[in-house]
C-alpha cells in the first residue's frame, strides 16, 4: 500500500528556502555519472561481466551505488510546470494518466513482481519564472539552456514539494507550450548532486511529451534512472535507420518495439533473475538445456506463461569484456504485441557506452524480416530461431540448436561451444 500522503500526494503545507537548490544546481553534466562508487558484488559466476567505466556499463558483478536499486518499491513525484506564455489545456491528472498506470504495470511484468514503481502525481500547475521559448528546450539543447530550466523547475518546485519522500523526480512541462519540444524528453544527471528536503537529487526525468504521449517512452527514460543504456544506434548526421541494434526487442532500443520487455541480462543486473536462473554455458562441447520464456503474464489467449522459477536465461562468455546471452522471447506479458518468436540471440559488450552498441541482437535469418510496417526495424524482427533451426555465431565456436518445446511452453536447447 502506499505510505499515507498530504492530499495530492506531494503537497508540502508550507514555503520552503530554495537557496541550497539554486546554489546545488550550478554544475550540470550533459551525459551523466560513469563508474561510480560500486557495491558489494550482487552476482558471481564466470559469466558475469565486469562493470567498466563506460557511460551505464552492461557489466553487473557490481551495482553503481549511485543509482537507485530498483527492488521493492520506489515512490516517484511527477511534478507538473507550466510557462507564462502558455494557457494549459490539459490538466495535471491527464497526463499523469497517459504514463501511469502503464508504465508501472511495464515495470511488475519485467520485474516478475519483484518491483513496484509508485508515482505521486501533484495535482496543479507549478508556473516557471520565464516563457517557455526562452529556454530554447530541443533534444540536443545547450548545458546553459538546460541549467536554466531545472533551476527553475526545482526552485519553483520546492517550497511545494517535500523531495525527501521520492526516490525519483519526474519533471512534467506543459506539451501545449509553444517553446517545448517532445523531442527533449529524458533524463538529465547532475555532475554534483542536488541537496532539497535533506536528500540528494543526482538525476531527473524532464518529460515533454504531447498529449498523448509516444508509448512506454517513460519505462524508456526510467530505465536510465536505474543504469540502463540507450540501445539504439543514432547516425551521426541523424538520418537513417536508428534501431539497428536490438529492433523491437527491448524498450531500451526502442519504446516502440512490438516486443519491448527487457534483455533478461537488464533483468540479471537489476536483480530480477535469481542465479539459480541463468544458466553459464562454460564447458566445451554440447550442453543441453529448458528455457522458460523470460516475458510473464497472459498470452493474447489468456494463458500465463513464464511465471515459473526456472531458466531464462543462458550466457557464453567469449572475452573478457563480452558474452553471448540466449532467452526465450515471445507472446506474453510486455511481449504481446510480437509476430514472431522463438530463441533470440544476442551480444552484450560491457565496455561498450551507452548508445554505441552495448547490446546487439544477432539475426538467425539474415536476409529476411517480418512485422512489415509495425516492426520499427523488420530485418531483426524475425532474428528468433524456432523450433528445428540452429545458427552458428559469425567468429565464435558457438552453435545454438532450438530442439523443441515442452507442453508447458519452454524451448528445449543444445549449445555447442570449443
Amino acid at each position: 500500500m502506499p505510505r499515507p500522503q498530504p492530499p495530492g500526494g506531494v503537497e508540502k503545507p508550507r514555503p520552503r528556502a530554495v537557496a541550497a537548490a539554486l546554489t546545488a544546481l550550478t554544475a550540470l553534466a550533459a551525459t551523466g555519472l560513469v563508474a561510480g562508487p560500486a557495491s558489494a558484488a550482487p552476482y558471481g559466476g564466470p559469466c558475469a561481466l565486469e562493470r567498466t567505466a563506460a557511460h551505464h556499463s552492461e557489466g553487473l558483478d557490481t551495482w553503481n551505488e549511485a543509482y537507485p536499486r530498483p527492488g521493492k518499491r520506489l515512490d516517484a513525484v511527477m511534478v507538473f510546470l507550466s510557462f507564462p506564455d502558455a494557457e494549459p489545456q490539459t490538466s495535471p491528472q491527464e497526463l499523469a494518466a497517459d504514463h501511469f498506470p502503464a508504465t508501472t504495470r511495464f515495470f511488475e511484468q519485467a520485474s516478475y513482481g519483484r518491483f513496484e514503481l509508485v508515482p505521486h502525481p501533484q495535482t496543479r500547475w507549478i508556473q516557471m519564472p520565464h516563457d517557455s521559448t526562452s529556454y530554447a528546450i530541443k533534444r540536443d539543447w545547450s548545458a546553459a539552456h538546460r541549467s536554466d530550466y531545472l533551476r527553475d523547475a526545482l526552485a519553483a518546485a520546492d517550497p511545494v514539494t517535500d523531495f525527501s519522500k521520492y526516490d525519483v523526480v519526474y519533471l512534467v512541462a506543459d506539451p501545449d507550450a509553444p517553446g517545448v519540444d517532445s523531442d527533449a524528453t529524458k533524463v538529465v544527471n547532475f555532475d554534483r548532486p542536488m541537496r532539497a528536503d535533506g536528500t540528494d537529487i543526482r538525476r531527473v526525468v524532464t518529460v515533454f511529451e504531447r498529449h498523448p504521449p509516444d508509448r512506454n517512452v517513460l519505462a524508456h527514460e526510467t530505465g536510465h534512472v536505474f543504469d540502463l543504456p540507450d540501445l539504439y544506434h543514432r547516425p551521426s548526421d541523424g538520418k537513417g535507420d536508428w534501431d539497428t541494434y536490438v529492433g523491437d526487442w527491448d524498450v531500451m532500443g526502442s519504446q516502440f518495439g512490438l516486443a519491448p520487455d527487457l534483455f533478461g541480462w537488464h533483468k540479471w543486473k537489476l536483480g530480477w533473475l535469481d542465479p539459480g536462473q541463468v544458466r553459464c554455458v562454460s564447458d566445451t562441447g554440447p550442453t543441453r538445456l529448458t528455457l522458460e520464456p523470460l516475458s510473464t503474464g497472459p498470452d493474447a489467449r489468456g494463458a500465463a506463461f513464464g511465471t515459473g522459477d526456472g531458466t531464462k536465461l543462458a550466457v557464453v562468455r567469449t572475452g573478457p569484456s563480452s558474452a553471448i546471452a540466449v532467452e526465450a522471447r515471445g507472446g506474453t506479458g510486455n511481449d504481446t504485441g510480437t509476430c514472431t518468436r522463438g530463441i533470440l540471440v544476442y551480444r552484450v559488450r560491457s565496455d561498450s557506452t551507452s548508445g554505441d552498441g552495448p547490446v546487439q541482437v544477432l539475426d538467425t535469418h539474415p536476409g529476411t524480416g517480418a512485422c512489415y510496417g509495425e516492426s520499427v526495424y523488420p530485418p531483426l524482427a524475425d532474428a528468433p530461431l524456432e523450433v528445428g533451426e540452429s545458427f552458428t555465431l559469425p567468429g565464435e565456436h558457438i552453435r545454438i540448436e532450438a530442439e523443441s518445446r515442452t507442453p508447458s511452453g519452454s524451448w528445449n536447447l543444445k549449445i555447442t561451444t570449443g
